[in-house]
């Protein structure tokens, strides 16, 4: 058998433990995230994916893929608890998941994740080459499109409610690191 050359692979194949980050939160989180631009094989099969590693006790904010794309999640080592929200509002699944659980996350639905103490990895494959996802938390937070005069019409609060609301975490990442 003829000995594989590195230049055969390349773009079919990447080692997710040794890609460059997309996203390092120190005592949050890690993220790589499998696109068209480290990996062009998902461009032809029309998925992506990613890689993320949850610190101990962290959260990951909660989020949801903006360009209509489903989610299947993998648990590779350690547990947390994960909640996603259905488009309604309505709580879908709030549960505890450990290594080797699987679940989904379908289009539009909000989903987030905290590790237990030991910290949580998960592979999720996504129903796009090149995913976009919004976060509802953190630095790019959907809520900051919006004007406080319609964060106050939609949840029905006064200004001051609204103000206190904006004001936490807002220049945090995805990942919030625990607090302990």
């Amino acid at each position: 058998m003829p000995q594989p050359k590195a230049e055969d692979r390349k773009g079919m194949a990447l080692n997710c433990e040794e890609a460059p980050l997309d996203v390092d939160i120190k005592g949050g989180g890690r993220v790589v995230v499998l696109n068209t631009n480290n990996l062009p094989l998902v461009g032809e099969v029309g998925l992506g994916a990613d890689l993320v590693r949850l610190d101990g006790s962290a959260m990951c904010s909660p989020g949801f893929s903006c360009d209509s794309a489903l989610q299947v999640t993998y648990i590779v080592r350690g547990s947390g608890r994960v909640q996603i929200i259905g488009v309604d509002g309505k709580r879908v699944l709030e549960t505890i998941v450990k290594a080797g659980n699987l679940f989904i996350v379908p289009r539009f639905f909000v989903v987030s994740k905290i590790g237990n103490p030991e910290g949580m990895e998960w592979f999720s494959i996504i129903a796009t080459p090149n995913p976009i996802f919004t976060h509802l938390a953190g630095r790019t937070s959907a809520w900051k499109a919006l004007s406080p005069q319609v964060l106050q019409a939609a949840f029905n609060v006064p200004a001051e409610v609204e103000q206190a609301f904006c004001s936490k975490r807002n220049n945090a990442e995805i990942f919030f690191p625990s607090s302990n």
